[in-house]
């Protein structure tokens, strides 16, 4: 079974609904709005299965704020909270190792964007600048 199916059945097995199927690209595009993931998109490269879902864009400027970020991300289990190339997007990404790619592994990463964006909610607002304190 090739990787890609291997990933597809997965996602399909744990109740992720998926919304693009780029087969020529090995990526697909997921929705599962109870776990807080809305058009993630799982791109394999490779061995690698690279999880990438867009969380806000940046509108503040404050180091300060960054620095707990930094610290947020040593309390995930899995993947991290990252900035895009332009800096202006807060991403969560992860990466797994496809070879031994087994179902709870791929759901506890999924499972981690939930759990991160609920311990972290108020940073997250506060780097969005939806904050109105």
């Amino acid at each position: 079974m090739s990787y890609f199916a291997k990933v597809k059945e997965f996602v399909l097995e744990l109740g992720y609904e998926i919304l693009q199927e780029i087969t020529e690209d090995d990526m697909l595009i997921i929705n599962n709005e109870d776990n807080g993931v809305s058009s993630m998109v799982l791109d394999i490269e490779g061995d690698l299965l690279i999880i990438e879902q867009k969380l806000l864009e940046v509108t503040v400027d404050k180091p300060e704020l960054f620095k707990q970020l930094l610290q947020a991300n040593r309390r995930l289990v899995y993947g991290a909270f990252v900035l895009d190339e332009s800096g202006k997007h807060l991403i969560f990404r992860d990466t797994l190792e496809l070879l031994n790619l087994d179902k709870n592994e791929l759901e506890s990463s999924l499972s981690a964007l939930a759990l991160g964006l609920v311990e972290n909610i108020d940073l997250l607002i506060t780097i969005s600048g939806e904050d109105n304190n």
